[in-house]
């Protein structure tokens, strides 16, 4: 119910994606006009999806989708009216985009968090290959029926479209009957689950590494999302239903490669599969660039829809098994943002270099903008098979402390104290630095290991967390198995146990 739900969701994006480059398809400076709907239909999403992560990760995911569908249905149904009466110029167009933008930005990190609430682990994958084949499905279908109705009917029907869409979402959600979650004993305010979410990303090198990989690829991937309207109608003299057909490719190629997503994985790696779908995509530029003839097109749109969606649906299942649950939100408010950014600045600079240099050399341009990219995968390759224990894991002994310091106080410097023999110093020590990750990504700000000078054997952990809260939900379940193992690796070649003290912040009035 909630897949066929999304799907509707997404198919009405699409339509009103294609509703609102088509309505400023024929103004002067079209090529600026299309790309800027482009642009500020991700600009929101490059604003505000990590903030919306955060919100995600401490409110109920369930309640905060219906509020925001709602509030799309009536901004919709408000753009619908006003492009009847015929009162939508190119500037409000584009702030009715970006508030509908602004609901995308709420929507997807938190529904990217709900999925694994109705999927088991080991289901991750196929479940997110099976929400490609509906963003795709969607891709396909949205845009071949929006040009029908922008040829027969107008914009103003496909905005009523997605507005009923946003509804449809809305009423699934009131049906959809969650299992009651029990909530942390200290819930989360918004500023610091902001930049929790931001420093796990920054000490997870695997997240990271997939991250670049996506700039890398949407970056000059972006030039047929921004500037395929000004293809259809300058280069091949198309109406709207047939920049729909064009759009229709690729959502077409896309659902292809989404039936063989399950074949690829078996007999393709992640970095092998990123060197074919970017050879796959930039060669595609190029036939659009050389070959501006509605068959070719057509054709290459094909192959690039499927390059597009299994990179992309790849990538988003490798981020899925990457993320713990406390941080699953946010982590995917920061992919949404750098997918979202790129795709945002490449629109708008592509669209700049066409009007600058015209479609042919715009598309060239990316296309080997994108095999550059490509061949980094050499050195910056992704590591997809982490077979890490991502499930919470509540291991640390429950701090016994005399004073009783308020939530919010802080910092606190917590210390640990090794015993190390000579003999497993230097392997203490790497050990200690996989440990150092581990404590930065769940909320430390700082860490060290030092070494007394007259007890050689004697090492002091130090790190500091921003407020006593922080570091009981250190203790509470932010930590994870593959936490756990790698501090148990670190212990093992310590003499017993670290002797772990908690300083926190003198009284100012003293």
């Amino acid at each position: 119910m909630l897949w066929i739900a999304v799907l509707a969701g997404n198919v009405g994006t699409w339509m009103q994606t294609v509703g609102a480059q088509w309505l400023v398809v024929e103004e002067p400076d079209a090529a600026t006009w299309t790309s800027l709907v482009q642009t500020v239909t991700m600009l929101p999403v490059l604003l505000l999806a990590l903030p919306a992560g955060a919100i995600a990760d401490v409110l109920d995911r369930r309640r905060l989708l219906m509020a925001v569908q709602t509030t799309l249905f009536l901004v919709g149904t408000l753009l619908t009216v006003l492009t009847a009466l015929g009162r939508m110029p190119p500037p409000l167009l584009l702030l009715f985009t970006f508030l509908l933008g602004v609901g995308q930005a709420l929507t997807l990190p938190t529904w990217q968090a709900v999925i694994p609430e109705i999927v088991s682990r080991a289901e991750l994958p196929a479940a997110s290959a099976l929400g490609a084949v509906n963003t795709n499905l969607a891709r396909s279908a949205g845009p071949a029926v929006a040009g029908l109705l922008v040829a027969h009917i107008g914009p103003a029907a496909v905005f009523a479209l997605n507005a009923i869409s946003y509804a449809v979402f809305a009423l699934a959600l009131v049906f959809w009957h969650r299992p009651p979650k029990k909530g942390p004993s200290h819930p989360e305010r918004f500023g610091p689950a902001v930049r929790a979410g931001g420093r796990f990303v920054r000490y997870a090198p695997a997240v990271r590494r997939l991250l670049i990989r996506v700039i890398l690829f949407v970056l000059p991937g972006s030039v047929v999302w921004g500037l395929l309207p000004v293809v259809a109608h300058q280069e091949l003299r198309l109406g709207a239903s047939g920049y729909g057909v064009l759009l229709a490719a690729l959502g077409v190629g896309a659902i292809a490669g989404a039936l063989l997503m399950p074949r690829i994985r078996r007999v393709m790696s992640a970095n092998r599969l990123i060197v074919v779908a970017g050879l796959s995509y930039g060669g595609a530029l190029v036939v659009v660039a050389v070959a501006p003839h509605e068959a070719a097109v057509g054709a290459v749109l094909v192959l690039a829809g499927a390059a597009w969606m299994t990179l992309v649906s790849r990538m988003n299942a490798t981020l899925q098994l990457l993320l713990p649950n406390w941080v699953r939100a946010r982590g995917f408010g920061i992919y949404q943002v750098v997918f979202a950014g790129a795709q945002a600045v490449g629109a708008l600079a592509w669209g700049q270099v066409a009007e600058w240099a015209g479609l042919p050399v715009t598309f060239v341009a990316a296309a080997v903008l994108m095999l550059m990219g490509t061949a980094t995968v050499w050195w910056l390759p992704v590591h997809e098979h982490d077979d890490a224990d991502r499930s919470p894991a509540v291991y640390w002994a429950e701090p016994h402390i005399m004073l009783e310091p308020h939530a919010e106080e802080g910092p606190v410097l917590v210390t640990a104290v090794y015993r190390v023999r000579d003999d497993r110093a230097a392997e203490f020590v790497a050990a200690m630095d996989a440990v150092r990750l581990t404590r930065l990504r769940t909320g430390a700000t700082r860490w060290g290991l030092f070494r007394d000078g007259e007890d050689p054997v004697r090492y002091v952990e130090v790190y500091q967390v921003p407020t006593w809260e922080d570091h009981l939900r250190q203790h509470e379940g932010r930590l994870t198995g593959s936490d756990e193992e790698v501090e148990q690796r670190a212990w093992a070649l310590a003499e017993g146990p670290a002797e772990v003290t908690h300083l926190l912040p003198t009284d100012k009035d003293d």
